[in-house]
């Protein structure tokens, strides 16, 4: 999941600008002359490559440019500017673009069917599905004699003191799916009790991005990590020393959508179809990376269905996100960090 950065320049990446194609007004095979279509994600590489090319092998090539932000970068955007801002389309968090429509009434309504499994705001549709889960090095655990850990409240225990490694929901959103799984387990005050307890074993090793513990995981800098599931299985897929353990408290997921910036007259109905496009082609790619099914006739891989999947008692919102935010500097102060 895209790192959430805090007062950080946001990096742009621009799909190939090549000849423009001649276009229909409807479906998803052609589209309609105009404008370039500017695209605001914060989606990870696997993701950004997946849409271009449902776009570009259905005609789209060279119409569009993709622009890509951390989440809380893209989130302050979208609730800062509204329907200013310069984008027709968005790929981002599903509960930022809830929290930004909330706010700025800024989306329109999708106007092509989105038959997912579960009910989504009709100005937004699913692209992917992201859980949490504890992840380990079987090597290093068996070498150092730690034992296995059964639930996040587990990696509390000082025995892995200099062995664990997390990520800082103030900067990746990733972290959010262990602290909503802490608060709904055990309570705000038992939540912070817990995470105290991992930050001061996390220690140097509290990161920034996602990946970051996962990848410590795999070089042997740590022998726990909490990162997201369909990587740890992937790994563990490659025949990397590499094992997860889907935690007692559950494993809480993060949707990423797209929607289409409201603009009046002044909306380019391209962004539409582009948008559509991803959805009817891109799926398949991307669920090759996400592979949780979102929509009526995909299907989840034994492998990656989460033994304990679950979903946070409230409705997930950018004020919700700073309630657990202030949890986690509570316990890094008191965990002195």
């Amino acid at each position: 999941m895209k790192k959430m950065i805090f007062k950080r320049a946001a990096s742009l990446t621009l799909a190939a600008a090549v000849a423009v194609t001649g276009m229909g007004l409807t479906g998803c095979d052609t589209g309609s002359s105009g404008d370039q279509i500017i695209i605001y994600s914060n989606a990870d590489e696997e993701a950004i490559t997946a849409m271009e090319n449902a776009l570009d092998n259905n005609g789209y090539e060279g119409q569009y440019m993709f622009q890509t932000f951390g989440t809380s970068e893209l989130g302050g955007k979208l609730l800062a500017e509204g329907t200013d801002i310069e984008a027709d389309m968005v790929t981002m968090s599903t509960f930022y673009v809830e929290s930004a429509q909330d706010q700025n009434s800024m989306f329109q309504d999708l106007t092509f069917d989105v038959d997912t499994i579960d009910e989504f705001e009709p100005y937004c549709a699913p692209i992917t599905s992201q859980e949490g889960t504890i992840i380990i090095n079987t090597e290093m655990m068996e070498e150092n004699n730690l034992p296995m850990p059964a639930s996040l409240k587990d990696l509390a225990d000082p025995v892995y003191k200099g062995y664990l490694s997390v990520t800082d929901i103030s900067a990746s959103s990733t972290a959010w799916l262990l602290i909503q799984a802490l608060v709904s387990a055990y309570g705000e005050d038992g939540a912070q009790e817990v995470l105290t307890g991992i930050y001061e074993n996390v220690g140097d090793h509290l990161e920034d991005s996602g990946s970051a513990p996962l990848k410590k995981v795999r070089a042997g800098e740590v022998a726990i990590g909490f990162g997201l599931r369909q990587q740890a299985v992937a790994d563990k897929a490659d025949g990397l020393p590499i094992d997860y353990i889907d935690p007692e408290e559950g494993n809480f997921s993060l949707t990423e959508s797209v929607a289409i910036v409201d603009k009046g007259d002044n909306t380019n109905p391209l962004a539409m179809e582009m948008a559509q496009c991803i959805i009817e082609n891109g799926r398949e790619e991307l669920q090759s990376y996400y592979p949780n099914a979102l929509y009526n006739g995909e299907t989840t891989d034994a492998e990656n269905k989460s033994a304990n999947p679950q979903v946070f008692p409230e409705k997930l919102t950018v004020d919700l996100l700073e309630q657990h935010q202030a949890i986690s500097e509570a316990a890094k102060e008191a965990a002195g960090l």
